[in-house]
């Protein structure tokens, strides 16, 4: 089956012209990466509005600090280095994850090109979607980690819980 429908000619040269269903299966190829783009787009949304929220914690804290002492001033510190460490890891995560989109997008690129122009970069694709992959993944765990970092940070102080010496609530008591 001859997958070249005609050719153009340009400068004396032939250049032949992939048949519509080549195209075709190229665009059903190129899907699932761009599928692929708008969930990372939606993960990229989630981590930079936890940064947000972060970042804009972090300004509080830094005001109240200054005028802070004892274990007040303690609190402040633990607080701002724990969301020091958690606007790093969602930064680098972004990062990971916008490179990733980046690798997808120039996979996509590469099937129409390869397509087009009769090359052979089937290889190169592969590795850069497995590169994308990684990238992904590595993006995850960075995210999972500063989940880990937030939830570790939420611990409520032991005298806000009023508990009787049972360790029960004491209101629950009554």
């Amino acid at each position: 089956m001859n997958l070249w429908r005609r050719g153009f000619t340009n400068a004396g040269m032939t250049i032949d012209a992939p048949a519509v269903s080549e195209i075709a299966h190229t665009i059903q190829l190129a899907v699932a990466p761009v599928f692929l783009l708008a969930g990372i787009g939606g993960f990229i949304n989630v981590i930079a509005g936890r940064l947000n929220r972060v970042v804009d914690r972090s300004r509080l804290i830094e005001t109240l600090h200054p005028a802070s002492s004892g274990d007040e001033h303690a609190r402040h510190v633990w607080e701002l280095r724990l969301l020091d460490r958690r606007i790093a890891l969602a930064s680098n995560a972004i990062f990971l994850c916008v490179a990733s989109a980046l690798a997808v997008c120039v996979v996509v690129t590469l099937l129409f090109v390869s397509e087009l122009a009769n090359l052979k970069y089937a290889t190169s694709v592969s590795l850069l979607f497995v590169l994308a992959m990684i990238l992904l993944a590595a993006g995850l765990v960075l995210f999972l980690i500063e989940t880990r970092v937030a939830v570790h940070g939420i611990r409520i102080r032991e005298d806000l819980l009023e508990r009787d010496r049972r360790g029960r609530f004491r209101f629950l008591t009554r």
